[in-house]
């Protein structure tokens, strides 16, 4: 049985460990090693994992399998969302899965915690930033109802990257 929960700082490192395994799992493949290896040491680190964790606009929620954690996602509300800013509005700044639940509906459970959460809390929308080459995040993200709204430069080692801003009205 899976179960989803807002993550505490007991889970730290098993959070940032199925971060950065399923980080590689989906990312390695069409991007320079040093690229991957750059953005990891900047956005994986147990450092920016506690930052991210002890920030009150940041909620992890983390998906567990016989007490073992198996996928998460990070909403963040303004102040801390990446790009939009709008307080009506929940961003999903990560919904990763490891590779081997891939399939197994986790990734939509995980998606409708974040759902659930911006209703509760009276948002108007969700929306998302997904990287233009992750076709099957894109499929997922508009088979669960979010349209692509608009892009936005993702700096990605020495290369910017597009993502695609995808939203779902609430």
């Amino acid at each position: 049985m899976i179960h989803i929960r807002k993550a505490t700082s007991e889970d730290l490192g098993d959070l940032l460990h199925v971060a950065r395994t399923s980080f590689l799992q989906e990312f390695t493949t069409g991007n320079k090693p040093e690229n991957v290896q750059a953005y990891l040491n900047e956005a994986f680190t147990l450092e920016q994992f506690e930052k991210e964790l002890d920030n009150p606009s940041s909620i992890f929620f983390v998906a567990e399998k016989a007490g073992e954690i198996i996928g998460y996602t990070k909403v963040n509300q303004v102040p801390a969302q990446t790009d939009i800013h709008d307080p009506d509005s929940l961003e999903i700044a990560r919904l990763y899965v490891l590779e081997e639940h891939l399939g197994s509906g986790l990734g939509r459970r995980l998606l409708d915690t974040a759902i659930d959460f911006a209703k509760q809390n009276e948002k108007k929308y969700l929306w998302l930033g997904v990287w233009e080459m992750n076709a099957r995040a894109i499929r997922f993200y508009e088979k669960n109802g979010l349209r692509i709204f608009g892009s936005h430069p993702f700096p990605f080692g020495d290369e910017i990257q597009t993502d695609f801003l995808m939203r779902l009205d609430l």
